[in-house]
């Protein structure tokens, strides 16, 4: 099946500029799975979140349609990636203790996949998704990321963005809700970070293809002036939201 790539020309960049995801999220999710044998990490991109659940459990499959993707995730004895759309993973069924998804679930066949994550959870496994969308530094910095973010790049988001924007409150979830606690998803980067995420953005890839411009160039310099040192590393706090479910035990 044919899937929305919109990462693959820049899967470097992707993989170099993505925040980290918090520590405490995956040590919640393997004591709430009722087991750590197998996980199932779908449209798994670099592997950033594989890789972390291979510290906890001990199979990870982690799977992405995108061979770009999967070519830049770091290798782990524990984990297992094959290029294959979340849709229709090679899993067998009630074999898997818990399905995660970072930052990708609004990508997916939303009935198509939630079939069969429960279809391959066992019985009180757990599901996962996770997504952030704006970021905030100081004042003087989040007014030229807007720019970037709310203006420039804004007709040039897939729709699929508004989704992410919602904390995928408006995406179905056919599984028993699962009350998550707060998770704080923050980074300390210096400006050229900063700059190289807001270059990994899907919305700044898809101008530059239209446009043959830089949208991000035309905030680079203040965002430097503003930004002072350009060693001194600043905090970037993201607005970040989990929606959990459980299968029938």
């Amino acid at each position: 099946m044919s899937f929305k790539d919109h990462f693959s020309g820049h899967a470097e960049l992707y993989r170099q500029a993505r925040p980290v995801y918090p520590p405490a999220l995956f040590d919640w999710l393997a004591v709430q799975a009722p087991g750590t044998a197998l996980a199932w990490d779908a449209g798994c991109g670099n592997g950033q979140v594989a890789t972390a659940l291979a510290e906890r459990f001990a199979r990870v499959r982690a799977t992405d349609p995108s061979a770009e993707q999967v070519a830049q995730a770091a290798p782990h004895a524990r984990i297992d990636y094959r290029v294959e759309p979340a849709e229709q993973p090679s899993l067998d069924d009630a074999s898997v203790d818990l399905v995660t998804v970072g930052q990708a679930l609004h990508w997916f066949d939303a009935g198509r996949f939630f079939a069969e994550v429960r279809r391959v959870l066992r019985p009180g496994g757990l599901f996962a998704a996770w997504t952030y969308a704006d970021c905030h530094v100081a004042p003087e910095i989040d007014v030229l990321k807007q720019r970037v973010y709310g203006e420039l790049t804004a007709p040039y988001w897939p729709p699929e963005r508004r989704l992410v924007e919602s904390g995928y409150a408006d995406i179905p979830m056919p599984l028993e809700t699962v009350d998550t606690p707060v998770f704080a998803m923050q980074a300390s980067w210096t400006a050229e970070q900063f700059l190289a995420y807001l270059r990994s953005w899907s919305g700044s890839q898809r101008y530059r293809k239209a446009t043959g411009e830089d949208a991000v160039a035309t905030i680079e310099k203040a965002l430097r002036r503003a930004w002072g040192d350009p060693e001194t590393t600043r905090v970037v706090h993201w607005d970040f939201h989990v929606r959990a479910g459980r299968a029938p035990r």
